[in-house]
């Protein structure tokens, strides 16, 4: 997984776009795909790689760093949406048998495991997880399927189970690369026209080992996140305190959406030393609190309303997320503070991200 940056960050508004491609562009370089290090771009031009960007070099003797933003791109899933996509599936294939897989083609971002197919014909799936943005299926053989939606992947439930999750779909049936026919009735269809999602089957008492999650941070759902746990992971870090809360060693699955809403709703600027929200003594200061306060409540409330990623990340039932009509500062650049304060919501780039907040009321 990506370390530093959220794979969560929704195309920029065509008003800011506009306005980012008047500046003078940076450079990027191509890189060899990884599962970390590396951030998701736009698809590649014929002839070119894959398409992924090597990390942004920091601002030099050059002067400050400005990038001219590619065209709007379907958002990578954050945290809150894959989430929805798991309390979406989770009634619908707990418990349920997969009778039978259909799988439509060899690979996705990665190649299909062996046989796979095959392997899961006959599982029965005992629970619906989530790691981070990873979507965990625990089979009863002790093998855990292990999903990722990519940049444009979503699932599809179809089936006799009156009342859950009929919501019509207008995807492309072309782009629908796995079917999971499940014992009590219902279908439940991957589809990724990007095909940048990939599945994994993995033994479930070699998980944490496996090199997607061994690093990964706690969860930012939850009780474990508090003031006292912010103090400890970011004492003595210089790095602003944006990029400390987008690296995914630390806090798992936050992204660039729920970072600069949170550091809005907890008064932080996000250019603050990460370091300064803990004590001498290493005591979290108040707005350490504060902020983790901050972060689960804007998550539970975006996994309540559906998510935010509105172009491709849609919920298991196939509706859209409605937590973008509250974006305090997200993609709000030049309108009012919310706050009441009186000034206008900024746009910087840090680590090749905008990042959106008010100057006055955050500090």
């Amino acid at each position: 997984m990506r370390s530093a940056a959220g794979w969560g960050d929704a195309a920029i508004s065509y008003r800011n776009r506009l306005k980012l491609q008047r500046e003078p562009s940076a450079s990027w370089s191509r890189a060899t795909p990884t599962p970390s290090g590396l951030r998701p771009a736009d698809p590649p031009r014929k002839g070119e790689g894959c398409g992924c960007r090597a990390p942004i070099p920091s601002p030099g003797a050059c002067g400050p760093l400005s990038l001219t933003l590619p065209p709007a791109k379907e958002p990578m899933p954050e945290l809150p949406e894959v989430e929805t996509v798991r309390r979406g599936l989770a009634p619908v294939m707990t418990g349920a048998a997969i009778t039978r897989v259909e799988q439509r083609r060899t690979d996705l971002r990665f190649p299909f495991p062996e046989q796979f197919a095959e392997r899961l014909a006959g599982r029965r799936v005992e629970s619906v997880g989530r790691r981070a943005k990873y979507l965990l299926l625990d089979l009863d053989d002790g093998q855990v399927l292990v999903l990722h939606l990519g940049m444009s992947g979503s699932f599809r439930i179809d089936g006799d189970l009156p009342g859950l999750f009929h919501h019509d779909r207008s995807k492309d049936p072309t782009h629908d690369h796995v079917v999971f026919h499940l014992s009590n009735g219902a279908t439940v269809t991957y589809n990724d026209p990007r095909r940048f999602g990939f599945m994994l089957l993995e033994p479930r008492a070699e998980i944490s080992e496996h090199k997607f999650f061994r690093d990964i941070g706690i969860e930012p759902l939850g009780n474990e996140l508090n003031g006292g746990l912010i103090a400890k992971l970011f004492a003595g870090k210089a790095a602003p305190l944006k990029a400390a809360l987008l690296d995914q060693t630390l806090i798992a699955g936050l992204g660039n959406i729920y970072v600069c809403e949170s550091l809005h709703r907890a008064g932080l600027s996000p250019r603050r030393a990460a370091g300064a929200l803990a004590r001498a003594d290493g005591s979290p200061t108040a707005k350490a609190d504060l902020l983790a306060t901050c972060i689960r409540d804007v998550l539970e409330a975006a996994v309540e309303a559906g998510g935010s990623s509105l172009r491709d990340h849609r919920q298991a039932d196939g509706s859209l997320g409605y937590f973008q009509h509250t974006f305090r500062v997200y993609d709000r650049e030049g309108e009012p503070c919310p706050n009441g304060c009186g000034k206008l919501v900024q746009r910087i780039v840090q680590s090749g991200r905008s990042t959106f907040f008010c100057g006055a009321c955050q500090r």
